[in-house]
């Protein structure tokens, strides 16, 4: 007789985001995501969480991609962390709305539970649009009726000592903060 480490009635989380979520310039393991499934293993053991995070990717690589990864995984949780690559490029805000919101669709279709993890733009890019672009996470996290992390970098992106060189992406001591401040939508998505 086989056995396996999973059982028959395991579910899947899945990520999908940038490199905020891939752990850019750092080991996998000490990422946020990796810090994540850990405790998703110890608390929720019934959980497997997939990392499909790639650096630099955007709202339509994600609206590319999420179609296979979803046939593949048959994901009971997704969770995305996407837009501020579409941000730092100045893409317009519509698109950058409507790509989320597609995302959203397409996650709800597949009958998986969603959260939305919400970014911010550095202020250089002018309050006007960088408060619209924030705005957007909560609005179409409102609508939708998903879970929302309300901003990821929280504790984070004004600490200089907590973020690498370039200042745009976290660092290795960073990662148990970020885990923090998505935990509390994840833990809620899980135990529904």
């Amino acid at each position: 007789m086989l056995f396996t480490t999973q059982s028959v009635s395991a579910k899947t989380l899945l990520v999908l985001g940038d490199s905020l979520s891939a752990a850019y310039n750092m080991q996998q393991q000490q990422g946020w995501v990796a810090l994540m499934a850990e405790r998703i293993k110890q608390r929720y053991p019934g959980v497997a969480v997939i990392n499909a995070s790639i650096s630099g990717e955007t709202t339509s690589g994600g609206l590319t991609r999420l179609p296979a990864l979803i046939d593949r995984h048959q994901p009971d949780y997704i969770v995305l962390e996407l837009a501020a690559n579409d941000g730092l490029r100045g893409t317009p805000l519509k698109i950058i709305k409507q790509n989320i919101q597609q995302l959203i669709s397409l996650a709800k279709q597949a009958e998986a539970k969603v959260t939305l993890v919400g970014v911010r733009l550095p202020s250089n890019y002018g309050p006007r649009y960088t408060e619209k672009f924030f705005n957007i996470f909560e609005q179409l996290a409102e609508r939708e009726q998903v879970y929302r992390v309300p901003f990821l970098m929280q504790d984070v992106a004004l600490h200089p000592e907590l973020m690498q060189a370039d200042r745009l992406h976290p660092n290795a001591a960073a990662q148990t903060i970020i885990l923090e401040n998505v935990w509390g939508s994840i833990a809620q998505m899980l135990g529904d």
